[in-house]
């Protein structure tokens, strides 16, 4: 006996339907663009060690200096990540003039742990942040970009 189409098992043609449906948002353009802008300001860090705990925790969003890991050239996660880079220029970006709308905020968002977001950190985990590592980075962001609110105040 010969099975029908609508009666063949149902995985393999869920499998393949998945399998399609992954190749046909590969065609999506949206977050393919991996180029970097040109940086047009560079801060005047308060010491090498705010810029370099910046660099290892925040620059990847907040600057144009993001490195495109290989998971962010395939879709969906190409998606995801293209999004919260440009959020994140958005919002507060060392190297444009100005260096975003939140500069001022920057500092807050690191002393509460909102930043850096909790969905970058596991596979970034070299931005993980110790307790004193993330009152470091928000004094120095805070000296750095003139809020003049240090904890050591």
């Amino acid at each position: 006996m010969r099975l029908t189409p609508s009666r063949r098992p149902l995985l393999p043609r869920v499998l393949l339907g998945l399998l399609a449906a992954f190749v046909l948002i590969q065609l999506v353009p949206y977050g393919r663009a991996h180029t970097n802008p040109p940086v047009t300001a560079t801060p005047p860090w308060s010491d090498p060690d705010t810029k370099a705990l910046f660099t290892r925790a925040c620059a990847n969003c907040h600057s144009h200096a993001t490195v495109w890991p290989w998971y962010s050239h395939v879709a969906p996660v190409s998606w995801l990540v293209q999004r919260h880079v440009d959020e994140g220029r958005g919002k507060f970006d060392i190297n444009v003039p100005g260096y975003g709308r939140k500069a001022d905020e920057a500092a807050e968002e690191v002393r509460t742990g909102r930043m850096p977001d909790r969905t970058y950190v596991p596979l970034h985990p070299e931005a993980r942040l110790s307790a004193a590592e993330r009152a470091q980075l928000a004094d120095g962001l805070e000296l750095t970009f003139g809020t003049g609110k240090s904890s050591g105040d």
